[in-house]
């Protein structure tokens, strides 16, 4: 944070140290570096440089770890992307990272079954690292997506391999949704698996095939899960992993949350879905590092940042999270070490000791925190004795449009709203006892944000115009007790 903007926040908080706990629906503005979307320097949550006006997204990420380096690839919106080709960006631990500006796998220029790529994934066998994708086509043809291949010796340039492909199988009874390969090598057949999302009668399906390690005697090995509701058409960027004798499948639910389902054997029978994070957290894929296991997926995004009710758009930055097991193989997200870590210098909040007290009947009370800056570390411990609403209010220059994090014990849910809250843009449960604290922390870099409540639950927010106004903690018939609350920003 430059010295500009810390002198505004020191001001800030010695202005109003003496507020009160309940400023009733009122605009505390404590103005800051007031910066615009275009003006942000991603760092944690990796975007694309734009080319000159071309504004550049990561899509479907394809993480792949080796010798110390996480190379996630992904299909690059916008900028220099020709029909979303492979791009590719290294990291060491999630906090910077090296984006590599060519290409590694582009989409045909003809009228080719791969005229448009779509998600895939990387694997290395004997010493040759093969990356299985979709080739979706552009144009008429009989197969609207195939299951594709290329290789490379060196990870930054495939090629393809001519001639080589897997077509739906006949019993799916359709040619259209065929996508997203996930590889993986079995040591104990020596043979290659892959987890292909597809539809069949009308339900999305997450199917399984495997070969030889030349991609040779190709089998059908049926289907593995499915979505029973049918609520929606794709179980999309499937994924499978073990962790402590539990098999996980995770998949993004086309256009909802990212869901995962849980086995005793590997490829199922699994348990019914349960959510992971909200729908802003999107086509999020597993990698491994030193006993410990992350999903990078990408956050999702406005068309224009003016648009904050519409957080729609296809593709945005890069987030990783850290999955943590409990004792009985359910899941929960947490924020990776080095992250959170990189937030070396503390700045003053508006609380008093770090503690402050909100209570609330009908009407939402608030307590000042601080302005925003472009990127922050807050955290802290929570606890309630009520089941109204309680969490983070993000003040911005348009009063109507204010945004908060909402923790609701009553609905156990926690939640994003946006204009004032009258607009719900994402959810995902939490259940949360009455007069037990809890840790917090939440992450934000330009618009993008983490929030969780540690142990329990994540949620991925946008939050739009937010940068240099005022931060303040709300309640809604409830009384609520923050203590231990810091403020860090980077050097």
């Amino acid at each position: 944070m430059n010295f500009l903007c810390k002198s505004i926040v020191m001001v800030s908080a010695m202005l109003f140290l003496g507020c009160s706990a309940k400023d009733k629906n009122e605009s505390l503005h404590l103005q800051g570096e007031v910066k615009d979307e275009e003006d942000f320097a991603y760092k944690t949550f990796f975007l694309p440089r734009a080319i000159g006006s071309k504004r550049a997204y990561v899509g479907d990420c394809m993480p792949f770890y080796e010798d110390g380096v996480f190379y996630v690839y992904y299909l690059k919106d916008g900028g220099d992307s020709y029909n979303h080709s492979v791009f590719l960006a290294t990291t060491t631990d999630f906090v910077s990272w090296q984006e590599i500006e060519k290409p590694v796998l582009e989409s045909s220029r003809t009228l080719a079954q791969d005229s448009w790529i779509g998600t895939g994934s990387v694997v290395k066998i004997d010493g040759e690292y093969l990356f299985f994708y979709t080739g979706h086509a552009a144009s008429v043809s009989e197969y609207g997506e195939k299951i594709m291949a290329a290789k490379s010796d060196n990870l930054y340039s495939f090629e393809k391999i001519d001639g080589w492909s897997i077509a739906p199988d006949d019993s799916l009874g359709q040619k259209r949704d065929f996508r997203d390969p996930q590889a993986y090598l079995d040591e104990k057949t020596g043979r290659i698996i892959l987890t292909v999302t597809a539809c069949k009668d009308g339900k999305a399906r997450i199917l399984k095939y495997s070969m030889d390690k030349n991609l040779e005697n190709i089998s059908y090995d049926g289907i593995i899960f499915t979505d029973e509701t049918a609520a929606v058409y794709n179980l999309e960027c499937s994924d499978t992993f073990e962790l402590n004798g539990f098999y996980y499948l995770t998949y993004s639910a086309q256009d909802d949350t990212h869901f995962y389902a849980v086995s005793k054997t590997p490829y199922g029978a699994y348990s019914a879905p349960r959510r992971l994070d909200g729908k802003l957290f999107y086509a999020a894929k597993h990698t491994e590092k030193d006993g410990e296991t992350y999903l990078v997926g990408w956050g999702q995004r406005s068309e224009e940042p003016t648009l904050t009710q519409e957080v729609k758009g296809w593709a945005g930055n890069i987030v990783a999270q850290k999955i943590v097991q409990r004792a009985d193989g359910s899941l929960f997200l947490s924020p990776i070490d080095a992250v959170k870590s990189q937030f070396t210098t503390e700045q003053p909040t508006l609380f008093k000791n770090a503690s402050a007290k909100i209570f609330a009947k009908s009407e939402r009370a608030t307590k000042a925190l601080f302005s925003a800056t472009e990127s922050f570390l807050l955290q802290g411990r929570v606890s309630f004795s009520k089941g109204g609403r309680f969490g983070l209010l993000f003040d911005c220059a348009d009063e109507d449009l204010s945004k908060f994090i909402a923790i609701n014990p009553a609905e156990n849910t926690l939640s994003l709203f946006a204009e004032g809250g009258d607009l719900l843009i994402t959810q995902t449960p939490i259940s949360l006892e009455k007069n037990r604290e809890y840790a917090f922390s939440y992450v934000q870099e330009g618009s993008l944000g983490t929030f969780y409540i540690e142990g329990e639950a994540s949620l991925t927010v946008r939050v739009y115009g937010s940068c240099g106004y005022g931060v303040r903690f709300f309640a809604e018939d409830n009384a609520v007790s923050l203590k231990g609350v810091s403020l860090h920003t980077r050097e």
